[in-house]
């Protein structure tokens, strides 16, 4: 084998078995907080006007489950069932940004510090996207529009006769590794690339750590979309070759919160100054919250977080075993659902 080749798969399997522990639990707790916490019950405590409808909304954004497919059409029916556009800005900023799984292998790989800090700044990006729109615009209710509607199975709570337990396993280790199954593993395929192939400082000396590298990662980050938990590997993947801790932030930011679909959406239901304090708001957020954790915490820092040894290794080896075998059953799930939905019927064959 090429050592080129035995180095990626080296990096592929330790990435693999830091993050696979903490994300079994994270989709875990995810399952448990599709249980608990529906987004009918998100709806029905949103509503009013003020601050604290905005400070409610953004901090229950940040550790809900919902799924790429379903914060928008959420946030359409918060919008729809009374919520201000303030509150509905904040909890669409601050819900894709993080969430339970993601905050938990956010730890396993970059730290506590980062995994701190990172719903820490969902939740006050969220706040003040949402009080500027709550200060700045007109709010009538009547201009949400009718709801998107969402057929992905994240979007549906599932059938009531299932008890709470199955309905959270099915959510966490069914539903969530199908939605993001893929893009995990491709990040973690991305996050051994890139340390298998770059040299230590690659990044660094293109560009030096500083405001024009958290720029250049959080532009990098707008137009592509990358779910919370799929970005983390490729966020240390890029600190290993050199970018700094607040510039692989910036792209944790941005990757997962901005994208054409949710701007159309923001744009058609909450209106062109809405739509554009959110942007704003991501951009200023993103910017100052990498420059500010580039004041206190180094990529060395990060890198020595990155190889904690305090768990057992046959717990990350079981971990990532089970890990690898969901996420496979959920991409191939995900493959076959798609088929089966594009696939004509027998009336139309004929």
């Amino acid at each position: 084998m090429p050592s080129w080749l035995d180095d990626i798969l080296r990096d592929f399997a330790f990435v693999l078995g830091e993050m696979s522990p903490y994300l079994l639990f994270g989709f875990l707790m995810a399952g448990a907080l599709s249980v608990l916490i529906s987004p009918a019950w998100v709806e029905r405590n949103l509503g009013g006007k003020g601050f604290w409808p905005v400070l409610k909304a953004s901090a229950f954004g940040v550790p809900l489950p919902l799924c790429s497919c379903s914060v928008i059409p959420v946030m359409t029916s918060l919008r729809r069932h009374g919520a201000s556009k303030g509150a509905t800005t904040a909890f669409l900023l601050s819900t894709p940004q993080t969430g339970a799984d993601s905050i938990l292998a956010t730890f396993s790989l970059l730290g506590g510090v980062y995994a701190i800090y990172r719903p820490l700044v969902a939740l006050l990006s969220g706040v003040l996207a949402g009080t500027v729109v709550s200060a700045t615009g007109r709010d009538d209710p009547a201009d949400a529009g009718p709801p998107e509607a969402c057929h992905e199975a994240c979007c549906h709570a599932g059938p009531t006769k299932r008890s709470r337990a199955v309905r959270m396993l099915q959510y966490g280790f069914v539903t969530l590794p199908r939605d993001i199954g893929l893009t995990l593993l491709i990040g973690i395929a991305v996050a051994a690339l890139i340390s298998a192939l770059l040299p230590r400082n690659f990044f660094a000396d293109l560009v030096p750590p500083g405001p024009v590298q958290i720029l250049v990662l959080m532009l990098a980050g707008i137009p592509v979309y990358i779910c919370a938990t799929a970005s983390i590997p490729v966020a240390a993947g890029l600190i290993v070759a050199g970018v700094s801790p607040g510039a692989a932030f910036a792209l944790l930011m941005t990757g997962p919160a901005t994208n054409a679909a949710t701007v159309v959406t923001v744009w058609k239901v909450l209106g062109r100054r809405a739509c554009l304090v959110y942007l704003g708001t991501m951009v200023l957020a993103a910017f100052v919250g990498g420059w500010g954790l580039d004041q206190f915490l180094t990529a060395r820092e990060v890198r020595m977080a990155m190889h904690h040894e305090w768990m057992p290794l046959w717990v990350k080896i079981a971990s990532a075993v089970v890990l690898l075998a969901v996420l496979v059953v959920g991409v191939a799930t995900q493959r076959r659902s798609r088929h089966e939905t594009h696939e004509p019927s027998e009336s139309l064959a004929e």
